[in-house]
This record gives C-alpha cells, structure tokens and sequence, in this order.
C-alpha cells in the first residue's frame, strides 16, 4: 500500500478510536454536538460533497491539519474533482492568506496520494 494511502488509512483509525474515548467520557452537550456535526454535514438543500469543500475551506484557513485531512477524505468520498479542490484551496488561501500555503501544500500531497492507484 502506498505510504499516503496508509496514512490517510491509520488517520481514519485513529480518529475512530479517539472518538470512541471522547464519547465514553462525554457529557450529554458534547454528545449532541458531535451528532450535530454529522447532520449538518449529510445530503440537504445543499448536495454533502458541496458541504465538505466548505469544511474543507474552513479547515485551511483555521489551519488545523486532522480537520483538512478530514474533509479531504470525505471530499474523495463524495467524488469532488480536481478542479473543485483547486478552486477550495483558491478561495481559502484569499481569505486565509499565504500562512496557509503550507496546509495546503499538505493538502494536495495527501490529495495526490488518496488519488493514486494501489
């Protein structure tokens, strides 16, 4: 398996595992949000896969790196294309200006990687 590929793989893991440990010490508000989380994300008025570039641009401009791999993957997911991620990252780099270029930098390496072949 491609070393991107694994990574993106042991991140999902991870972050399932976490997760899973967040919700045994949660309280009913932390609950709720996660599940609040989940819906705002799912099909609506507004197709998932749009709702995911928005996240995705979220994450860029407040720089957090599991939040981009996050979106990136549910971006892959819901079939985004290369020229919609482009235009994402366009527009957080406007509004998140270039402390962002290394985000995004790690964004399109982790692109590429889920994008390749086994």
């Amino acid at each position: 398996m491609d070393e991107k590929k694994k990574n993106v793989e042991e991140f999902k893991k991870e972050r399932e595992r976490l997760n899973r440990i967040i919700m045994d010490y949660s309280s009913t508000s932390t609950k709720r949000f996660f599940a609040l989380d989940t819906q705002v994300y799912s099909e609506g008025k507004i197709p998932a896969k749009y709702k995911e570039l928005m996240g995705l641009v979220g994450s860029i401009v407040l720089r957090c790196d599991d939040c981009i791999l996050y979106h990136l993957i549910r971006c892959f997911e819901e079939e985004v294309t290369d020229d919609e991620i482009v235009e994402a990252a366009d527009i957080a780099l406007i509004i998140g200006g270039s402390i962002t270029i290394p985000h995004i930098r790690r964004l399109f390496d982790n692109w590429k990687g889920m994008k390749e072949k086994d």
